[in-house]
């Protein structure tokens, strides 16, 4: 027969190995899904304050830390529409003498580096063409020796002359190429003799086989590809071209060779 303390005991380490199991199983489990304890007992989530110290320690490590620059296909600045290349013809390089012929020409895309008498004459021309009255222009040709000589004089009325060389009875297509040729730059000839003059277009004073692509577009805004190719293959300019002196008198309208 065991002694009273024995059967006293027993019980006792009984309910403190159950115990012991308990906590081992409750610490498996709250190690493997800390979220489901904290959920069913969210007072009892003591370990809250030691993941809150861990996250401090690691942002702490962290801070002042940067990240490396991006690649060159990233960092790269960006380009605005003023930093574009210009597709407008070569200014300086228009302005050198070209040959057309036996000729030479100094090409002017500047319009302000025209003399005043020719800028006005050019300005007048302009406002009269743009009118739509062909009969606008007759003070401008003037009369006379001064008078200014209009293809090769068919007429005695260089107006109807005009009116000749149109597509239509008013004369509004030849105001209209007289627009066109008149939008761009000229080509000075014989600079310094008496028989200098500024022929719109420039065209005039070029090879065309040295046109650059932009001079190219220019230039098709006044005939069409089917007529540059023509020109290309006679080697020149054979166009409508105005001429002005360089005291501002409007000296010729031809065409042709």
């Amino acid at each position: 027969m065991r002694p009273a303390e024995e059967t006293t005991i027993s019980p006792l380490l009984i309910r403190l190995c159950a115990a012991t199991v308990l906590a081992a199983a409750l610490s498996l489990t709250t190690g493997g899904s800390a979220l489901a304890l904290s959920v069913l007992s969210p007072d009892q989530d003591e370990r809250a304050p030691a993941r809150q110290s861990e996250e401090k320690q690691i942002l702490q490590a962290l801070d002042g830390t940067t990240l490396p620059p991006p690649g060159p296909a990233i960092d790269r600045p960006q380009t605005g529409a003023e930093d574009a290349p210009a597709t407008t013809p070569d200014t300086k390089a228009a302005e050198t003498p070209a040959n057309n012929g036996d000729q030479s020409a100094e090409i002017i895309i500047d319009m302000s580096k025209l003399p005043q008498p020719v800028k006005h004459m050019r300005e007048q021309l302009v406002e009269a063409a743009a009118s739509g009255d062909i009969a606008r222009l007759r003070p401008l040709i003037g009369t006379g020796d001064k008078q200014t000589q209009v293809m090769n004089g068919e007429s005695d009325d260089p107006i109807e002359t005009l009116k000749s060389f149109s597509g239509d009875p008013d004369g509004q297509e030849i105001l209209a190429i007289i627009l066109d040729i008149l939008s761009t730059g000229p080509a000075r000839f014989d600079a310094g003799t008496p028989d200098e003059a500024y022929v719109w277009p420039y065209f005039t004073g070029k090879a065309l086989g040295s046109l650059t692509p932009p001079e190219r577009v220019d230039l098709l805004r006044i005939v069409t590809a089917g007529d540059l190719a023509g020109m290309e293959e006679n080697g020149n300019y054979n166009f409508f071209r105005i001429g002005i002196s360089p005291d501002g008198k409007w000296k010729f309208f031809s065409g042709g060779d």
